[in-house]
């Protein structure tokens, strides 16, 4: 059974004995650190009387990766302020309204709101789609901006039409085989783009004549995770071809690789283990989880935060963002408890879960990315990540 049908989410934490009160607290604590600490640990920063943005630490700049998360962590704890100020913040700055990218959100602002790219980046919109019908549910929906129903319906419409009936731009998402693209219009993805649990409820809630692609996407990207992931490491790339291979062509706009397990990878395993929780479908993608938390594990007193090959090749470089792998890695043992029956690999995962609940937020110019998945793998596990 799946919380979508039950309305019971899992409090892993409980579980194995912690008590409600030390969940509260350690809650309210990251809740506190995260948006209202020092400035060197918050990344939340309000602005003027009614708008605020959350800060790329390491980057100094503003991306809707970051506003998209920052708003449903703020629906997820029923923090609307936050949420309306966040929300216009995007709507003032990073909203564009003319051009290929109309209808899109450029994915990176500095920190005064001037834009420094005039391109999209999927998973922002993905998330703020999630979020507004999120927050609609929860608190209704107000005028202009904040009819939160009528905005996400906007996000997804230019999300699948772009291109069509004369509009200039392209779609997010690959019409034919049904995956998210890495940037619109592209011919690869990123596996950790791939979010079945929201596509399940935009197949309930976007525009009525886009139900039915969003129920097939989110079959689609289930099958391609399973591809994506390393069968024996559980591991995925940055970024992926459509056949679920690592992406290896050399790309116009960088000299990096994103073919290896770094830092976009690491929320595959969180995302797949919030989607068995939601759903409890299981297309082959949660041995995925399973094996990554167990190669990690296998690692442990050897340091397993590093740079790896999806084969598990160590490369000799520590990994960018420790604390963020741990926290997804983490978070995917919402695949393991709830569907393995391999006694070691259930009593590997509790041990991470107990591990992490003590897990301090990270410091230093590079809390951002680490902090926010923490922030979700805590809400995750503790049964308070939920669908409004």
């Amino acid at each position: 059974m799946h919380v979508w049908e039950t309305k019971k989410y899992r409090n892993l934490f409980a579980e194995l004995g912690k008590t409600e009160e030390e969940i509260e607290a350690r809650l309210s604590q990251i809740w506190n650190t995260f948006f209202y600490g020092s400035d060197q640990e918050r990344i939340y920063h309000s602005v003027g009387e009614d708008m605020g943005y959350l800060e790329d630490t390491g980057n100094h700049d503003v991306r809707t990766e970051g506003m998209s998360y920052g708003m449903m962590l703020c629906v997820q704890l029923d923090k609307k302020e936050e949420f309306d100020r966040i929300w216009k913040w995007v709507c003032t700055y990073m909203w564009m309204e003319d051009g290929e990218s109309e209808g899109y959100f450029a994915w990176s602002c500095d920190l005064g709101g001037a834009r420094n790219a005039q391109g999209a980046a999927p998973d922002g919109e993905e998330f703020f789609a999630m979020s507004l019908f999120f927050a609609s549910h929860r608190w209704g929906d107000g005028e202009g901006i904040f009819h939160y129903t009528a905005q996400a319906k906007k996000i997804l419409r230019a999300c699948l039409h772009k291109g069509e009936n004369g509009r200039p731009g392209a779609p997010m998402w690959n019409r034919s085989n049904r995956q998210i693209l890495f940037v619109p219009g592209s011919d690869f993805t990123d596996p950790s783009y791939h979010l079945p649990h929201f596509y399940e409820l935009f197949a309930l809630w976007a525009d009525e004549e886009d139900r039915d692609f969003f129920k097939e996407a989110a079959a689609a990207s289930r099958k391609y995770l399973k591809l994506a992931c390393h069968p024996e490491t559980g591991m995925s790339p940055e970024y992926g071809e459509f056949d679920g291979s690592p992406m290896r062509r050399r790309l116009p706009w960088t000299t990096e690789r994103h073919d290896w397990f770094y830092s976009d990878s690491y929320r595959t395993a969180a995302n797949i283990g919030l989607d068995y929780e939601w759903f409890g479908k299981d297309e082959g993608q949660c041995e995925a989880p399973e094996k990554l938390l167990c190669f990690l594990d296998a690692r442990w007193d050897a340091n397993p935060f590093q740079i790896y090959e999806t084969d598990g090749t160590a490369l000799g470089e520590p990994a960018l963002h420790p604390a963020g792998l741990q926290a997804a890695a983490t978070q995917g043992a919402l695949a393991i408890l709830g569907r393995s029956r391999d006694e070691n690999n259930i009593r590997i995962a509790e041990k991470w879960v107990l591990r992490f609940f003590d897990m301090p937020l990270r410091e230093g110019s590079r809390r951002y990315y680490d902090n926010c998945l923490h922030f979700f793998a805590f809400l995750a596990l503790s049964g308070k990540y939920r669908i409004w």
